[in-house]
């Protein structure tokens, strides 16, 4: 549904930020489904962990805040380009159930919970093979650059 060349028209996120490589379902102002493939090439494998390679939670987050902030932009019917950007400011229930390793698909679901003046709220989770990998309630601001 999105490649890559066009998630990068909805996120200013840039190598190696940009944590969605894909959009597969959407559904404006409902629901999101991304995916981000995770190789042994990824940056931070380096160092979390060299002899047993994790991806860190909080780079699983901001990809589940990064297809929210895409399922934003498209309801918003707005672009960074237009002088607008997307902050994650906040994460609830946060949870972590399974480690994250090269080779995985992490699938990235979001779903709109609520906006109230700029401030979404959406609930996420981060899953491989059907298998939950992480889960939050997530906050995102709309702000203006």
């Amino acid at each position: 549904m999105m490649d890559v060349k066009e998630i990068r028209e909805y996120l200013p996120h840039r190598y190696p930020f940009l944590l969605v490589d894909r959009v597969v379902e959407l559904n404006v102002g409902e629901s999101i489904v991304a995916l981000k493939n995770v190789t042994v090439n990824e940056p931070f494998f380096n160092g979390h962990f060299p002899d047993q390679p994790v991806m860190p939670g909080v780079l699983i987050v901001e990809a589940m805040a990064q297809a929210a902030g895409i399922l934003g932009f498209k309801t918003m019917d707005k672009k960074p380009q237009d002088g607008s950007i997307y902050y994650f400011v906040g994460a609830d229930n946060l949870r972590f159930k399974r480690p994250v390793v090269p080779g995985d698909q992490l699938r990235l679901e979001a779903k709109v919970v609520s906006e109230r003046r700029g401030i979404w709220k959406f609930d996420v989770v981060a899953s491989v093979d059907g298998e939950k990998a992480s889960s939050a309630t997530i906050l995102c601001a709309d702000r203006k650059v």
